[in-house]
């Protein structure tokens, strides 16, 4: 069916589905690589349908080889093709550190812009009861190495408009979905149910052509008393704490970087001045990730801005547990982020 069919997306998965068809409808170079992402429709059913709707020459089953599926997307990238390449669990990315990082990130460099490398490695993260080797966000990892763009939604509509942009860049895409994101819906009128009972901010995708820019963060709530800036699923968590607080009196604005490379340094410095007070919430672990990053380029370049210490909640430094009870006492939560916004406040 045409894409003129689609309706509008409610869920993420439906969201990322719709852009790879209005985009494999679009460009005719757009393929989609990775483990059976085919027969089977993907490990979360992203890709559901496609093998049907675009063939196997445009949707392609792999081995079960990271390497291999890093290798082919950048070989792909470099012969004309724009390539989509899937992995399982961001863990797993680990495998073909070397291909994404060593060849991916710098061949345009190297080869002085005298070719591109349009290509995207869309790969899950987050803690979901799966334990260490299936439940980290790596996305810290990527932010460190130059020439990848990082990508981390936290919406239908974001995942929708980002996944298109990706698509279209010329350069390498590392695009990370939350995987208690996959699934959730929001019921008929404002909040979400299910995982973590998302809210009135989880925006649908409409059926539409339409793109958002890299390197442009997302007021999701306004506010005047402090500034929460979260990313992925944190974001709905720190959504969730705004209400807590408005109860309170305390008026928070929520901002959703929504890329990390680029970042949106000045849409971040701009609600800090505002508000004074900055909290930043993230699921990767504390040492060198995405919350320590953020904070100390506010510290750099906004203090005077600062009415109080800035609060950085991220998971400890430890392996993600297997028991979820352990789990849910590693990984930032609502109550912690409540906590963390009284602390700014004294």
């Amino acid at each position: 069916m045409p894409s003129s069919s689609l309706k509008e997306a409610t869920t993420f998965v439906e969201a990322l589905r719709q852009a790879l068809i209005e985009e494999m409808e679009r460009d005719e170079n757009v393929v989609l690589l990775g483990e059976d992402i085919g027969l089977f429709g993907g490990a979360y059913r992203v890709t559901d349908g496609l093998l049907a709707r675009f063939g196997a020459d445009r949707v392609c089953d792999t081995p079960i080889s990271e390497i291999a599926i890093a290798g082919a997307t950048i070989g792909a990238a470099l012969t004309g093709l724009r390539p989509v390449a899937e992995f399982q669990f961001n863990d797993f990315m680990a495998c073909a550190m070397d291909q994404i990082c060593n060849q991916a990130a710098k061949l345009r460099f190297m080869m002085g812009g005298q070719v591109t490398l349009p290509l995207v490695f869309r790969a899950p993260i987050g803690a979901t009861g799966r334990a260490a080797q299936h439940s980290q966000s790596l996305e810290a990892w990527f932010m460190h190495t130059p020439g990848l763009k990082v990508v981390i939604p936290s919406t239908p509509y974001d995942a929708k408009g980002l996944l298109k942009t990706a698509i279209r860049d010329d350069n390498p895409v590392i695009f990370l979905e939350h995987k208690l994101l996959y699934a959730a819906k929001p019921p008929a009128g404002t909040s979400c149910t299910g995982a973590g009972a998302l809210d009135a901010g989880f925006k649908p995708a409409p059926a539409e052509d339409y793109t958002i820019p890299f390197g442009q963060a997302d007021i999701k709530r306004t506010g005047r008393d402090a500034t929460i800036v979260a990313t992925g699923f944190m974001v709905h968590k720190a959504l969730k704490a705004a209400d807590v607080l408005a109860a309170e009196g305390v008026d928070v604005e929520v901002i959703d970087p929504r890329t990390l490379v680029p970042l949106d340094k000045d849409g971040i410095l701009r609600s800090v001045e505002k508000t004074s007070r900055l909290v930043v919430a993230c699921e990767d672990v504390r040492t060198c990730g995405v919350a320590a990053e953020i904070c100390a380029m506010v510290a750099q370049e906004g203090l005077m801005y600062l009415d109080a210490p800035v609060q950085r909640l991220s998971t400890p430094d430890t392996p993600i547990p297997f028991a979820p009870i352990l789990e849910r006492a590693v990984i930032p939560n609502t109550e912690r982020i409540v906590e963390a916004v009284k602390a700014t406040l004294g």
